[in-house]
């Protein structure tokens, strides 16, 4: 599954997790994958893309990273690709109303 992690960064300061992450790595537990991630231009928040089929990984990581200033949500995502396979049965057929 994939998983969209938005970090917050506490006062918009990215230094610390920066520093976190160059010093001890990103501290990812066996099966959890990073994919990618962007960074908003005021450090206010990360969106990274993780990929992991138990949620238990992302519970560990998140609490690797306590006492960093940074808080996390996590929101399970569907790749646009796959979801336009799901819809794609749904587009012909007469609007509901």
């Amino acid at each position: 599954m994939l998983f969209m992690v938005i970090e917050r960064f506490a006062d918009q300061d990215a230094v610390p997790a920066y520093r976190r992450a160059r010093d001890a790595g990103r501290s990812l537990p066996e099966g959890l994958t990073y994919v990618d991630s962007w960074v908003e231009p005021n450090f206010g928040r990360c969106f990274q893309l993780m990929r992991c089929d138990d949620l238990r990984l992302l519970q560990q990581w998140v609490l690797n990273w306590r006492g960093t200033g940074v808080s996390f949500e996590i929101v399970p995502v569907v790749g646009s690709k796959e979801t336009g396979a799901v819809i794609a049965p749904f587009l012909d057929a007469p609007a509901r109303e």
